[in-house]
């Protein structure tokens, strides 16, 4: 058989990614107890470490949240200033120094010469040559001496060389007899050159001055003992310092950091939040324990995706944690924030970013958490519950901002039923107190929405969830990415408009994500960017570069095109939901034709298959598989040109056919009525895009014309080579 090679410069194979191993239930089970308990602890922390309303809780350093005013006259003894005028007291006292230490100061004028000993010793050794000493010389770790002062030692007459080793160490135990702090060492030392002999050269006199420095070491110590009891003397003597505070004084103004002399003027007056009673710990541990081990059995029976999401799972406790922690500061102790509280806020996230049945348990959990912080009211109760499930419902299927828009306008009105119900119940007519909770609950509407919108745009990407914002921003023909695929390949441009045309009706039929799928087939086919020649719908001059490659040359680079596309979508940071159609827009389909092409090359024997099947994955939602389908019918239609409806209906069938015989629409979720409105949508798209056209005679040239027309119909380009426009081999 014969083997085929890869030739110089021809694409490597792209063989598909390793195959991750699902995790089992016992992790799954494990990192959801983790969670839980993270999400049990956050809860109950909040309830013990938030203060209520009537108390201020501030820290050191950060700003207030409100403004704190004394709310009448004390007078007190404040240890912080008492402590800062001890401080400046003790700080007067003068430091005390030991004296010198002899015992120091003998032994560095000693080590000096058992140092000046080893140099006359190395001046003596007539074995070694110069270069040897000075190397020899260069390797004392205590002389602070460079190469010159070295080759001085080295090399100084007799004379010269005693009055160098005399009065290095005369000076230095001069020097060293005095008293040397820590920090003078090196000032002491350099003062030892005024005695040195003034007789000697400059030369020498500098050598002995860094014999000394090198040599010199403190001699006298800081006497802490003494020294601290001198200190704790000044302390004793200064009298405790009272301060007044005058009733309506501001302790410390809204945004303004708090310093520790105003935390403490809070304290003394009473200001600061206490730490909540045992039992209302113990009830708040209890309630939050029933919440997340309720929460927990539902993810692990109601939600299995869910579980294989870490991510998606971390999203949820966080949007938990935050609610509860925004419910403690919000809700106790208040009369109209609980009602402005954006409850639904975090109910409509959940929707919009996971599914609509764990947005409804989040409403009931979030209203159990009121209704608890608001000492049992019902009327919180139902209102965040029913808000917070009519704005789930509202943005279940988010694709466009007007979503948020009639949220706020759901969760206003249901807001506002439930007030009236409750006070019409209540027989208490308030007309000014109706009003403001009318008021308060049309702004929860608008709070609610509004943040559910901001947090939804800003978070989708943090934890990998592709948020209609994004997909608008890609779906514009202006986005530098499809702009290149127009641009270098204007005809898979072209192709892949139709196919996001065919697919996004398609997905409208079966009920998927209809504008996911429309920029799924934008960003399909991205990677015929990096050799739009190489495929049928680019070849507008006859030109077929794989007229002049061998079969698996040629399906090598059409199936890399799959895996360019998907490195080139990750280069521009296009969402893993829009990277997905990529690779699974093709699954492991076969480019048969340059396999077939090959076989009668090989003299009718098989050839290896694998170089001819695309890496896959075979499509793992509803949405690529569409565009799979999509793309091959697009491509067959257009390179067949069927001449009558029947036709394409059954081609049509075909393809949808062999892609489910295939098995490639194992994975993707799809059922017959799925594919039967998949199909009718395509052909309603492909009988307004390739409809049969009336063919208008063609006018009759001039006499001069018609010449110069038949030249060039003689000099028209031959056909491509058969099968060049083959969807599996070139377009699909």
């Amino acid at each position: 058989m014969r083997m085929m090679r890869r030739r110089p410069g021809q694409p490597e194979r792209h063989l598909p990614a390793p195959h991750r191993e699902p995790e089992t239930r016992l992790v799954q089970a494990l990192r959801l107890a983790g969670l839980a308990l993270l999400l049990l602890l956050s809860w109950t922390a909040a309830f013990v470490l938030l203060p209520s309303a009537d108390r201020v809780s501030v820290q050191v350093g950060e700003p207030s949240p409100r403004n704190v005013l004394a709310p009448r006259r004390l007078v007190y003894v404040s240890e912080i200033k008492t402590e800062e005028a001890r401080a400046a007291a003790a700080a007067r006292v003068p430091e005390t120094y030991t004296g010198p230490n002899l015992a120091i100061s003998e032994e560095r004028v000693l080590a000096l010469g058992q140092a000046l000993e080893a140099i006359a010793a190395l001046r003596a050794d007539a074995s070694l040559s110069a270069d040897e000493r000075l190397a020899r010389l260069a390797q004392s770790p205590d002389l602070q001496i460079d190469d010159r002062q070295r080759n001085l030692l080295l090399t100084s007459d007799d004379p010269g060389w005693e009055s160098i080793r005399s009065e290095a160490l005369r000076v230095l135990d001069v020097v060293m007899h005095d008293e040397v702090r820590e920090n003078q060492v090196l000032a002491k030392a350099q003062q030892g050159y005024r005695l040195i002999r003034i007789d000697l050269p400059a030369e020498h006199r500098e050598l002995i001055t860094r014999l000394v420095v090198s040599f010199a070491a403190p001699n006298s110590f800081l006497d802490l003992e003494q020294l601290e009891a001198a200190r704790q003397a000044a302390r004793r003597l200064v009298e405790p310092v009272q301060w007044t505070i005058r009733a309506g004084e501001a302790i410390v103004r809204e945004g303004e950091i708090v310093s520790p002399l105003a935390l403490e003027r809070m304290e003394v007056l009473g200001l600061l939040a206490e730490p909540p009673r045992w039992d209302d710990v113990i009830a708040a541990l209890l309630l939050n324990a029933s919440l997340t081990v309720a929460l927990c059995a539902y993810l692990y029976r109601a939600q299995p995706l869910l579980l294989e999401r870490p991510r998606r799972q971390l999203l949820l406790v966080l949007t938990l944690i935050v609610a509860g922690i925004t419910t403690r500061l919000a809700v106790p102790g208040h009369v109209l924030t609980p009602y402005l509280f954006p409850a639904a806020a975090f109910s409509m996230l959940i929707a919009a970013f996971l599914n609509l049945d764990l947005a409804v348990i989040v409403s009931a959990i979030l209203s159990v958490i009121v209704g608890f912080h608001a000492e049992g009211s019902m009327e919180l109760v139902a209102y965040v519950l029913v808000g917070g499930v009519i704005g789930s419902m509202v943005v279940a299927r988010v694709e466009q901002l007007s979503t948020f828009v009639a949220a706020a306008v759901y969760v206003a009105v249901s807001n506002a039923a439930i007030v009236l119900a409750f006070q019409l119940r209540s027989h208490m007519y308030d007309t000014t107190g109706i009003l403001q909770l009318l008021g308060m609950a049309l702004g929860n509407g608008i709070l609610s929405a509004s943040l559910a919108y901001i947090a939804f745009s800003l978070t989708g990407r943090l934890f990998g969830i592709t948020t209609f914002v994004q997909l608008l921003d890609l779906a514009r023909p202006t986005h530098p990415l499809f702009r290149q695929l127009l641009i270098k390949a204007p005809g898979t441009y072209h192709h892949s408009i139709v196919v996001s045309n065919m697919a996004e009706r398609a997905a409208q039929a079966i009920g998927a994500d209809a504008l996911l799928v429309r920029v799924g087939s934008y960003y399909h086919d991205i990677g015929k960017i990096a050799r739009p020649y190489f495929f049928a719908e680019n070849q507008n001059d006859g030109d077929n570069p794989h007229d002049r490659l061998d079969p698996q040359t040629s399906a090598e680079i059409i199936i890399a095109h799959a895996t360019d596309g998907l490195a080139l979508a990750r280069r521009y940071g296009l969402p893993e939901k829009v990277c997905d159609f990529i690779p699974e827009h093709h699954g492991t389909t076969f480019a048969s034709f340059f396999y077939h092409q090959a076989t009668r090359d090989n003299g009718g024997e098989p050839v290896d298959e694998t170089a001819y099947r695309y890496p896959g994955p075979k499509p793992q939602s509803k949405e690529t598989a569409i565009v799979m389908m999509a793309d091959s019918i697009e491509a067959a239609v257009r390179a067949k040109r069927p001449a009558s409806q029947e036709e394409t209906v059954a081609l049509v069938r075909q393809i949808v056919l062999d892609r489910l015989t295939s098995g490639q629409l194992d994975e993707a979720d799809l059922n017959m009525r799925d594919l039967d409105r998949i199909r009718a949508a395509f052909l309603g798209i492909l009988r307004g895009v390739f409809h049969p056209r009336i063919d208008y005679p063609a006018p009759s040239p001039a006499p001069d014309r018609a010449e110069a027309a038949a030249a060039v119909v003689d000099k028209a380009p031959a056909a491509a080579k058969p099968g060049a426009s083959d969807p599996e081999a070139t377009t699909s």
